[in-house]
């Protein structure tokens, strides 16, 4: 069937068809209950007015009118959802991305109808796929009386197959003549009209389903993070990492800092905890000889929610035997960078208005320069590391005061401790472009090895953009009694009311008695990486099905 007549876009004016309005969308007939709707309803059912510009009472109405059409679908004997199966051949972008050489070639798509426009006896339509939208042009002489009249009785939401043959309207737009079309599944409530679509962000996240129909750049955010994640995955498989799962019930908390959900196993009848880091079993893989490891998994934090933290999230974990933190910054650079790269097509993104560069090398600071760069106080010997040291002390305090952070220190807070405060306050905000922080207190560091000559401090580094942390890495700890003694610290605050502590693992201190070969390890949130390439200002646009409170 070649298309040799040129059909202009919208515009049912061919052979065969009356005339009717560019883009007006006409309300099913032919006797169906949408005959006896009010004109409000029928328009909406046929996707004119639509969810977010109704009444509850109206969008029931419109649900109405939708089910009578299904109750008569199903005494016709063409129940929808009695379809099991569709030939697609092609996808709507790959036949707009190969259209010279797919001109008057027959195909076959699947997806939701989006719009119609015209009517009379020919009229167009626009099918979404998972790939993209397509236009469609149905004319009665092409499909068939029968077929027409069940197509104009279609809703916009309608789930459809098509099969036609590919060709370019007048006005230029690749479209589908199509030669058969056949609902798939009914639709019984209203899309979010076109220009008004599904704007509130609490809706669209409890209704991410509705949300990915209406809303291009959802799918687009969500396509983004399944290339990240390929990326990972492709970069770390082709350096000989192995990936791993490891569990996500734990007998004992450990692994981060961070207070865990708990749960009840009834058989065994013991309390578990999910997850908050997979650190500890990689570790014990890496006693096992496997080397170089990975994970990418979920971890559920029972903390606080805003737009950088979500209950259960994504973390990539790596540990690479015979390596220390200065090897993790190099491969955190290249692997951060090249992703950005991969997906990006460059190392510059934008996110909230602010051009990020990713390119190589990234400043690298201490914590004690960081903190004297920005605040002008001064961590570094030979001050004074006694707890409490009043030099330090005092000028935290005045500090704070002077610029109206109201955050209480005292001589309770060790120095660790105040510094590590001070950056978070001070600096963190600050660091927008990819710094690395390195060499931090070992009271905030239980599984990282002293630095040596400063055995107050670990070979740690965090990487920091846009204000926010994005990686963690340790050169580990692999003495066996040095991490008891820290687990029993841990263990000693934990007793003492602190339920973000880690308990003592005496198998994980076992399995390093084995033997732990000098180790580096690297977490990177997965999530949060995507938020910036995608340009997503919340973590809940990255997350298909983010937490929410139920409504009651």
């Amino acid at each position: 069937m070649a298309m040799n007549d040129k059909i202009a876009d919208g515009a049912a004016s061919t052979a065969g068809g009356g005339p009717a309005a560019s883009g007006t969308v006409v309300a099913a007939s032919g006797g169906s209950a949408a005959g006896e709707a009010t004109s409000a309803a029928v328009s909406a059912a046929s996707g004119g007015h639509e969810a977010n510009n109704e009444t509850p009472a109206q969008i029931g109405e419109v649900a109405a009118v939708r089910r009578e059409k299904l109750r008569e679908l199903r005494e016709s004997g063409n129940d929808p959802f009695r379809e099991v199966a569709y030939d697609v051949t092609h996808g709507s972008a790959h036949i707009i991305a190969n259209f010279d050489s797919m001109e008057n070639e027959p195909v076959r798509i699947a997806g939701r109808l989006m719009s119609k426009r015209g009517m009379g006896k020919a009229g167009f339509g626009d099918v979404q796929d998972r790939s993209g939208r397509i236009q469609i042009y149905v004319r009665q002489d092409s499909v068939g009386e029968q077929n027409y009249d069940e197509y104009k009785k279609y809703d916009v939401g309608d789930i459809v197959g098509v099969a036609g043959e590919v060709f370019r309207t007048k006005k230029g737009e690749i479209s589908i003549h199509v030669s058969k079309i056949k609902l798939l599944a009914k639709s019984l409530l209203p899309l979010p009209e076109k220009y008004h679509g599904l704007r509130d962000p609490d809706l669209r996240y409890r209704q991410r389903y509705v949300d990915l129909i209406v809303n291009d750049n959802v799918r687009a955010a969500f396509d983004m993070r399944c290339r990240v994640i390929r990326a990972i995955r492709r970069f770390l498989d082709d350096r000989g990492f192995l990936e791993v799962e490891t569990p996500l019930l734990y007998t004992l908390q450990g692994g981060a800092t961070a207070r865990p959900f708990v749960t009840h196993h009834n058989t065994l009848d013991i309390d578990l905890f999910l997850r908050v880091a997979p650190e500890l079993f990689l570790k014990r893989l890496i006693v096992g000889g496997l080397e170089r490891v990975y994970e990418i998994g979920r971890c559920f934090r029972n903390e606080g929610m805003d737009v950088k933290h979500n209950p259960e999230f994504t973390i990539l974990e790596l540990y690479r035997a015979y390596t220390d933190y200065r090897g993790m910054m190099d491969l955190t650079e290249e692997l951060i960078s090249t992703v950005v790269l991969e997906v990006t097509g460059g190392h510059t993104v934008n996110w909230q208005g602010t051009e990020i560069n990713l390119g190589r090398p990234w400043r690298k600071l201490t914590m004690e320069e960081a903190v004297l760069e920005c605040t002008g106080i001064d961590f570094a010997p030979p001050a004074d590391r006694r707890p409490a040291a009043p030099k330090i002390l005092g000028a935290v305090k005045a500090y704070f005061a002077a610029h109206g952070i109201a955050v209480q220190v005292d001589d309770s807070h060790s120095i660790g401790e105040l510094l590590n405060l001070v950056f978070e306050e001070c600096v963190e905000p600050t660091l927008i472009q990819p710094t690395i922080i390195y060499d931090y207190p070992v009271e905030i560091s239980p599984f990282a090895k002293r630095k040596p000559g400063r055995p107050e401090l670990t070979e740690r580094f965090e990487l920091f953009i846009t204000g926010c942390e994005f990686a963690n890495a340790f050169t580990e700890l692999n003495d066996p009694d040095d991490q008891r003694a820290r687990l029993q610290e841990q263990a000693r605050l934990r007793e003492a009311g602190d339920d973000e502590a880690n308990m003592l693992d005496d198998d994980y201190v076992r399995a390093l008695e084995y033997g732990m070969p000098p180790t580096g390890g690297l977490g990177v949130g997965v999530d949060r990486l995507v938020m910036l390439v995608a340009d997503c200002y919340s973590i809940r646009d990255v997350l298909l099905f983010p937490t929410m409170k139920p409504i009651t």
